[in-house]
């Protein structure tokens, strides 16, 4: 059987960049930080006092005043990026059989809300908790407004394997179209868990970078890295089968060639190289891509001491000695740590570097690590002309998903 192949014909995104993929990508090529104080909550007895928040941002500008109320803010970002991507793919409903495009994204739990509703419960009584509580901390609830916003009624699924969400949603998505389920598919991440409850977790597990100085606070495979930074933002996605982009005359930015799953089944916060290469092998396998054809790798690289060392041993174990020939950038060191939707949000920058011809750096590189020795292009971004992409993303506690694209010639 031969199955269709899948590219990308529109992308969106709102992150700590940028409102738009246009300004993502400006902050990225110039080695824009997007990381500062925290503001969204009192920080003063936090350890914890930089993340990466979206500024600017008025829900209001992408819909309308019933969905904002309706919907927590991750969502609201969902939604805009959805907008942007359509535009961009010059996708027309009308044009569509609804049945035939689909929906799959990630999108975390905002615990904040669910602890503002059990204080309202125990305070005010079951009366006065929020009607739309389950719609409203579903995981499915970026999913489920997308569809709804677009009038999509074909596929329309949820995917949560934590840091490797956005990356999942997208291959599951391609999955779909390529077993022939739908035609066209939204597919990315959304995310938005700046919250008390939520840094002081991540901060007790050491996994939160305390550096205070926000311009130095990022810095994958530095030796003197101490952790990730808290992000929040949306990056979507449509994806298409190659004939039905072609029949519509949409633009082809990129092909999704081939996803590989692994899982670790070895702890729940340390990774393992093992299972990580086999991903990122399992994904040049089903692309049909040599090992010696891979010209850039987006690396998860979160800036903490066991993620980027590992994950350099990971390269290591399936490039071999090329491994220090391949330019490898995290765009992390931008705009921190995304979660549900950081691996939809790199694969947009990767789709632009394909696209554009220029790989962006990874900022705040200042001292080499003997354990992290490969080329992460250092602070600069670099011309170079990249045909093929491995992006790789390694969720908390071991679910692993690495994506190939391939840069489709005019």
């Amino acid at each position: 059987m031969k199955f269709p192949r899948v590219v990308v014909t529109g992308m969106g995104t709102v992150n700590p960049l940028g409102l738009n993929v246009e300004e993502f990508w400006s902050g990225l090529v110039a080695g824009k930080s997007g990381i500062g104080p925290i503001t969204r909550f009192d920080a003063s007895k936090f350890y914890v006092k930089v993340d990466a928040e979206v500024k600017g941002f008025d829900p209001a500008q992408h819909m309308d005043l019933k969905t904002v109320d309706r919907n927590p803010r991750a969502v609201h970002f969902a939604i805009a990026a959805a907008r942007e991507a359509v535009k961009s793919a010059r996708l027309d409903m009308a044009q569509e059989s609804p049945e035939r495009v689909g929906v799959s994204t990630a999108c975390m739990v905002e615990s904040e809300y669910i602890v503002k509703q059990n204080e309202r419960l125990e305070k005010r009584g079951p009366r006065r908790v929020d009607p739309l509580f389950v719609a409203k901390s579903s995981p499915s609830a970026a999913s489920m407004q997308i569809g709804m916003f677009l009038g999509a009624k074909g596929p329309n699924s949820s995917v949560n394997s934590l840091c490797a969400s956005g990356v999942d949603a997208i291959g599951t998505a391609a999955n779909f179209i390529r077993l022939g389920y739908a035609d066209v598919m939204l597919s990315g991440g959304a995310d938005s868990c700046l919250s008390p409850v939520g840094m002081a977790g991540l901060d007790i597990m050491g996994a939160l970078c305390r550096e205070t100085d926000p311009s130095r606070a990022c810095r994958p495979f530095d030796l003197n890295r101490s952790g990730f930074i808290f992000g929040e933002g949306a990056g979507i996605l449509v994806l298409e089968s190659y004939e039905h982009a072609k029949k519509r005359g949409a633009p082809i930015l990129a092909e999704v060639a081939g996803a590989g799953w692994s899982f670790d089944a070895y702890d729940q916060t340390a990774p393992a190289p093992e299972a990580e290469a086999y991903a990122m092998q399992t994904a040049l396998q089903r692309a049909g891509v040599k090992p010696e054809e891979v010209d850039y790798i987006n690396a998860h690289g979160t800036s903490t001491k066991l993620n980027d060392a590992n994950e350099t041993k990971a390269v290591k174990i399936v490039f071999g000695e090329r491994a220090y020939k391949i330019p490898i950038s995290s765009t992390k060191s931008m705009v921190g740590h995304i979660v549900t939707a950081a691996g939809a949000i790199e694969i947009i920058a990767s789709v632009m570097i394909m696209n554009r011809g220029i790989i962006h750096a990874t900022i705040n590189y200042e001292t080499p690590d003997p354990e992290c020795d490969l080329d992460y292009v250092p602070n600069v971004a670099r011309r170079a002309e990249v045909n093929v992409c491995l992006s790789n993303s390694f969720g908390l506690g071991g679910e692993n998903c690495c994506l190939v694209l391939k840069r489709v010639k005019k």
